[in-house]
């Protein structure tokens, strides 16, 4: 069944997609089991609130305070769903 209006299902796309300055929820991760519990380690777990600073080779973002910078590759395995603001 489609959701009704204004209703819209979160969208969700990989960190490598998300716009800069865009708050957002870590809603999972594709890579490999061994770097999905290294990036969890770091923070990356679901439901981890995460802002893309800049970049698309190498994406700068914010977690937990603290900026860090990840290839494509990886930030293209983490997938975030965007947080609504109050606009």
């Amino acid at each position: 069944m489609p959701p009704e209006p204004g209703n819209a299902c979160p969208q969700r796309l990989s960190l490598v997609e998300l716009r800069a300055g865009v708050p957002s929820r870590v809603t999972g991760l594709n890579g490999q089991p061994e770097f999905s519990q290294r990036l969890r380690e770091m923070g990356f777990c679901e439901s981890a609130v995460v802002q893309k600073i800049a970049g698309n080779q190498m994406v700068i973002c914010e977690l937990c305070g603290t900026r860090v910078a990840l290839s494509d590759r990886v930030a293209g395995d983490i997938e975030v769903e965007p947080i609504r603001g109050d606009a």
